[in-house]
Parts: C-alpha cells; structure tokens; sequence
C-alpha cells in the first residue's frame, strides 16, 4: 500500500510555521501507526530533519551526503552547497 499526493508538490510550501510543525506531526503519526516508510522529497529542512531517520541531500540531482540528520547537516559539502562559503 502507498499514499500519494502526486509529483511536483512541496508538501510545506506556503505553510507557516504552526502549519509545518503540525504537518510534521501528522506524517509522524502516519509513519508510526501503519509502520510505514516515508519517503519525503522536500526542501523545508527543519521539516526533514524533524521526521526522518535518514536523510540523502542532494545538490541538482547529485548525491552530497547520506546518513543520520546530524551527519548530514554536519557534512561539509551539505554545508558549502546550501550555505556557501567564504570563497564565494
């Protein structure tokens, strides 16, 4: 069994804070009660990072990173792509 919402939607965007953390919450409950994967395509990082166990980053379509959230928000090259550098 799957759940969709379809391609091409941000499930957070135009959401405000309140909105997104109860969103999170949902998709929390949805995972624990059916004891469902969630694979969860979206750019809100701290929606991510609230829920997943794992996470891939990737930086147009290239695989940078892949492990934990705080392995992944720890990665250098996490951090250079949606951050910068100060060689920039």
């Amino acid at each position: 069994r799957a759940l969709g919402i379809g391609r091409n939607v941000s499930v957070a965007g135009g959401l405000n804070h309140e909105e997104v953390y109860v969103l999170g919450d949902l998709i929390r409950r949805i995972r624990d009660e059916r004891h469902m994967t969630v694979l969860l395509v979206e750019h809100h990082m701290g929606l991510v990072m609230s829920i997943a166990d794992h996470v891939v980053a990737l930086n147009f379509g290239r695989k940078l990173a892949e492990g934990t959230p705080a392995q992944v928000q720890a990665d250098p090259d996490v951090i250079k792509a949606y951050l910068g550098s100060k060689d920039q």
